[in-house]
């Protein structure tokens, strides 16, 4: 059977341009049931969330997943703590980082895989006002090195 390509819930844009991304995982994302109805409506956003890890578990801290429409009284917290389901090698390997390097855990994207809900977690590296300036120097490049082969 052929795999289909996962479908976007949500992306954090920013995080490529504020951090160098060093290495990705990917982790299953514990919801209520409301919460999982919301975010199959698109209402996740990751801006100015992050991964913590506490009592040996992942979290993620700080991501808004609206308030599902039909929802009662029973509806979620939209910006409550959420955990992550990683394997435990894994989750090792982003504490050691995290506390041991500096890294920064991130939240990159929200997506469905078949019916399960997952996050792509990157461990990332600040950039300086200067790296970006170069990025940005490198795409604009870039753009004119394909526009000039175009117009050929």
């Amino acid at each position: 059977m052929a795999q289909r390509a996962p479908k976007s819930l949500a992306e954090n844009r920013r995080a490529r341009h504020e951090y160098t991304i060093l290495d990705t995982f990917e982790a299953g994302l514990q919801l209520k049931g409301t919460e999982v109805k919301a975010a199959r409506n698109g209402k996740v956003q990751l801006r100015d969330s992050y991964v913590e890890v506490r009592n040996g578990e992942a979290w993620l801290v700080g991501a808004h997943i609206g308030p599902y429409t039909h929802g009662n009284r029973e509806n979620h917290q939209p910006e409550r703590p959420r955990k992550l389901l990683l394997q435990r090698r894994e989750l090792d390997k982003i504490l050691g980082r995290t506390q041991l390097k500096g890294l920064t855990a991130i939240p990159l994207k929200v997506y469905l895989k078949g019916n399960w809900i997952k996050v792509e977690i990157a461990l990332a590296q600040g950039k300086k006002l200067h790296d970006k300036r170069q990025a940005e120097r490198e795409k604009e490049l870039d753009r004119e090195a394909r526009a000039a082969i175009d117009r050929r």
